[in-house]
């Protein structure tokens, strides 16, 4: 057999087809959040698939051996692009730079990022999210919250909760305590995977006073409501983590000023392996799923990779994610169907134009073209027929 039939009806590692009727879920879902989204202000754009490797896969902070790579005529390496922040914030930094500031924007987009086993992740997935470009105050970092909480509800979500996190609070204790780039980023490490077995043993090996290994030992209880602010300036010591811990305590008292304190929590664990994270960072949780449904943060430091200074904060929703945690396998679409025999073609036509502009969905079938008719009217939520040469209908539900 050879390597096109062997290849036939296979797909690339990590790509998905999307069947009819999960697409009309996905659609309806992704309607209702692009609605809410406007409401707020925020305006839609699109940003092509392939960008230069150079800037925006340079800038997108996903893993190199992540990035899809080609190369085009003129020998220049791109990207299928592996995130849409990073490309947002090209178009922020060039063509909008006159356009004043904040600037508020939200796309709806496929992301590509390779994956090396199947192990269930997808290589290309949906996203829809926002952007809020130029606003360095605690208020647009609340407004991200809000806003995330929003779209959960208003997809139908029951249960969900959104984990508020500091860049910045962790990795100055880290510094502070182990001295240096290194050893926080091995401790990090053990964060980002949620390794907490692994983390209290790499600590208890740490060559540091009691006292230190106690205070890092100590930040994996800091989860949970807003009365851990107070212990986890118990961790501190010196100004390391003060600002953080400062902005935190705003940002609860804007989060409860929005009502949305129920769907948050605090976790000053979370660290993103988006490296261009600076401060406040967030993920939402939903369901048995082992990943986040939406995540984000302020990414202070983006910019600079543009040449540009410029505070931003935003976040993205994995739409399948989202769709998996509200146990969404299929849409019921419900269709009239309408079969004619050609005496009758012009009558069926009218009958189905008439349906169509009273908002129905209706298809046309020629009854010569049915091979099974009862296979056929099955799957319609109404029947109507059209045959011969007498002038009356008969209906089948």
């Amino acid at each position: 057999m050879s390597n096109s039939k062997l290849f036939m009806f296979e797909k690339p590692l990590g790509m998905r087809d999307t069947l009819p009727s999960l697409y009309e879920a996905k659609q309806n879902v992704k309607n209702t959040m692009t609605a809410e989204i406007s409401q707020w202000g925020y305006q839609f754009m699109e940003t092509p698939t392939l960008e230069y490797y150079e800037t925006v896969g340079e800038a997108s902070a996903i893993l190199d051996q992540q990035l899809f790579k080609l190369l085009d005529q003129q020998g220049h390496t791109l990207v299928l692009r592996p995130d849409m922040t990073a490309p947002i914030a090209r178009v922020a930094a060039s063509r909008l730079l006159n356009e004043g500031y904040p600037q508020r924007l939200a796309y709806s987009a496929n992301v590509f990022r390779a994956q090396q086993n199947e192990a269930g992740r997808p290589a290309e997935f949906e996203q829809i999210g926002v952007e809020c470009i130029g606003d360095r105050s605690i208020s647009a970092d609340a407004e991200m919250i809000a806003l995330l909480v929003a779209l959960l509800k208003n997809t139908g979500l029951s249960t969900f909760t959104v984990a508020i996190g500091h860049i910045g609070f962790l990795q100055e204790i880290f510094l502070d305590i182990v001295g240096n780039e290194e050893r926080a980023a091995t401790l990090r490490r053990y964060l980002y995977e949620k390794n907490y077995v692994g983390y209290r043993e790499h600590v208890k090996n740490l060559s540091l006073s009691s006292i230190d290994k106690k205070r890092l030992l100590n930040l994996l209880t800091l989860r949970g409501d807003s009365s851990n602010i107070e212990l986890a300036k118990e961790v501190l010591d010196g100004e390391a983590g003060k600002k953080a811990i400062q902005e935190l305590e705003q940002l609860w008292t804007m989060l409860e000023a929005y009502g949305v304190t129920d769907f948050v929590k605090l976790d000053l664990n979370i660290v993103s392996h988006m490296s261009y994270y600076t401060g406040i960072v967030f993920e939402a949780y939903a369901g048995n799923i082992g990943f986040p449904i939406g995540n984000g943060g302020r990414y202070d430091k983006l910019f600079e990779k543009f040449n540009r200074e410029k505070s931003a904060t935003g976040f993205g929703i994995h739409l399948d994610r989202l769709l998996e945690a509200k146990g969404v396998k299929k849409a019921e679409v419900k269709i009239h169907g309408v079969l004619f025999s050609q005496e009758r073609r012009e009558e069926a036509i009218a009958f189905a134009t008439s349906k169509r502009e009273a908002g129905e969905k209706v298809i046309l079938q020629d009854i010569a073209g049915v091979e099974n008719v009862d296979a056929c009217t099955a799957s319609f939520s109404d029947v109507t027929f059209f045959l011969g040469k007498a002038r009356k209908e008969s209906d089948e539900a």
